[in-house]
């Protein structure tokens, strides 16, 4: 399975291996920035459950060994991705000083959402 995809806008090739990866880190470093309370804690542990999942289940799904298991691990990528854009808008209420943080982040894993159902959709 390639995990390079086009995009339309600029015609560049991007990894999506190295994209999730990517995600993942920036979820890390965002969360140990964070105040860490009784509201931020729990919202910290699942945020970067589902923002680094991402990337574990594209790399699983790119080493599928069936049609049916690429889709499936797609659909968690997707479903994770979701999971990761409801955290960072609970994380933006918990600490509106980093609304602006949790937008971009919200705003790539709202891209994911958007790749993860194409590629489900086109195969």
């Amino acid at each position: 399975m390639s995990n390079q995809i086009q995009n339309p806008n600029n015609k560049k090739s991007y990894d999506l291996k190295e994209r999730t990866a990517k995600f993942g880190e920036e979820i890390i470093k965002f969360t140990q920035s964070l105040p860490h309370n009784t509201i931020n804690t729990p919202l910290i542990t699942q945020l970067i459950r589902s923002g680094t999942s991402i990337g574990a289940n594209y790399m699983e799904a790119d080493g599928a060994e069936s049609k049916k298991d690429f889709h499936h691990k797609i659909g968690v990528c997707k479903k994770e991705s979701k999971e990761s854009m409801h955290w960072l808008r609970m994380m933006a209420t918990a600490n509106p000083v980093r609304r602006d943080d949790c937008r971009k982040l919200w705003q790539e894993a709202h891209e994911f959402v958007l790749i993860f159902s194409s590629i489900i959709k086109n195969r």
